[in-house]
């Protein structure tokens, strides 16, 4: 009776010790599917090609955030590095730090190679953001008064931008319709208005400071401001602003940088902007 007892007992063990190691050798059928799945993650992940382009906030990262998952599809990891100060963009384009930025017109652009000798060229335009005046103390543009304050961007070809902008509006008049323009070469200003220079970005904050600014669409859109409803001017609609991708010269026939540009010109593309922005920025492709 003992003997046999003990060779039960033995066989116990035994059948446990197997179940044991069967446990943790081989796991449950969702730890091996979770498993491979991670598994096939990782791989997926290692074929992504990580393409970093530097834009700002409204509308630039917001219509990339759009593209994301269509260039995963095409293998390409979209990294959105995102600035308030736009002057910084091209020159971490030139440092290499990003592979494209999406936040300039291509007067902007020639302005920056020129003054930098910088080797970038653009890749395609997307859209038009129109400039606009916007008010605060007053609510029409006949109600200045002499010698009142009138805020604009104070980087070279928005400043002239600006300024083109207020002549079309019979505020001032201008020696000529250049871009690189200044107060300097204004011939005619009846009401002696003073011209004061912001960081474009600091624009839509410091409108208490002016009587009238002068204010580019994306920053007036990421200061809360609609251009259809508070600006009381708006550059034309055909504007030959375009906001454009831009790369170094040696990327410009790059696969993936090509793939971006399809994915930007896409009608997903233009629909978001149409449905978003209410023709305050307007595609043009």
């Amino acid at each position: 009776m003992k003997k046999n007892l003990s060779l039960v007992a033995l066989l116990l063990t035994t059948a446990l010790a197997f179940s044991a190691c069967g446990s943790s050798s081989f796991g449950t059928a969702e730890d091996t599917n979770t498993a491979a799945e991670e598994s096939a993650d990782a791989e997926t992940s290692d074929e992504l090609v990580t393409l970093k382009v530097g834009a700002t906030v409204v509308p630039h990262a917001e219509i990339l955030n759009i593209i994301i998952d269509d260039l995963a599809e095409e293998g390409i990891d979209l990294q959105i590095v995102e600035f308030s100060d736009y002057t910084l963009i091209n020159k971490v384009l030139v440092e290499g730090e990003v592979d494209a930025n999406y936040f300039q017109h291509q007067p902007y652009l020639d302005e920056f190679i020129e003054e930098s000798g910088a080797d970038l060229v653009s890749a395609a335009g997307i859209h038009i953001e129109p400039m606009g005046i916007y008010l605060e103390s007053i609510t029409a543009l006949d109600e200045l008064k002499e010698g009142d304050k009138v805020g604009f961007p104070n980087d070279a070809t928005n400043e002239g931008r600006a300024l083109l902008l207020l002549q079309s509006e019979g505020l001032i008049t201008l020696a000529g319709n250049s871009l690189t323009q200044t107060p300097a070469d204004i011939t005619d200003n009846p009401l002696g208005l003073e011209f004061v220079e912001f960081a474009a970005e600091q624009l839509p904050r410091t409108l208490s400071e002016t009587t009238v600014s002068v204010i580019n669409t994306n920053y007036a859109l990421e200061g809360g401001l609609s251009p259809s409803e508070d600006a009381i001017a708006m550059e034309a609609g055909d504007s030959s602003y375009v906001n454009i991708v831009a790369v170094r010269a040696e990327d410009a026939d790059n696969e993936n940088i090509a793939k971006l540009v399809e994915a930007l010109e896409s009608d997903e593309v233009r629909t978001f902007i149409n449905e978003t922005y209410n023709g305050e920025v307007v595609p043009v492709f």
